[in-house]
């Protein structure tokens, strides 16, 4: 939840850096809802809210599976649209 907690953006090389995936593994998880979306920095920029990351990357640790990882980048971005409004 980003309520209460201290947001540190960080940036697409970083992300490929924490999760060894490659651009184009990262966009697709990305499109199929298994990665958590960038935000607009700017005009040209975007980054990540890390503790959605490091979220993601602790369920995939943990073994879970497709649609429960879905799931919880849902609830991210759910949290994330619902703390902006």
């Amino acid at each position: 939840m980003i309520t209460g907690q201290t947001i540190k953006i960080i940036r697409k090389t970083e992300v490929l850096e924490l999760t060894g995936l490659s651009k184009s593994s990262l966009h697709l998880r990305i499109n199929d809802g298994t990665m958590v979306p960038s935000i607009s920095l700017g005009e040209r920029a975007v980054g990540f809210i890390e503790f959605e990351i490091q979220a993601v990357l602790s369920a995939m640790v943990a073994g879970k599976n497709k649609r429960d990882i879905q799931a919880l980048v849902i609830s991210l971005v759910t949290q994330r649209q619902q703390s902006a409004a």
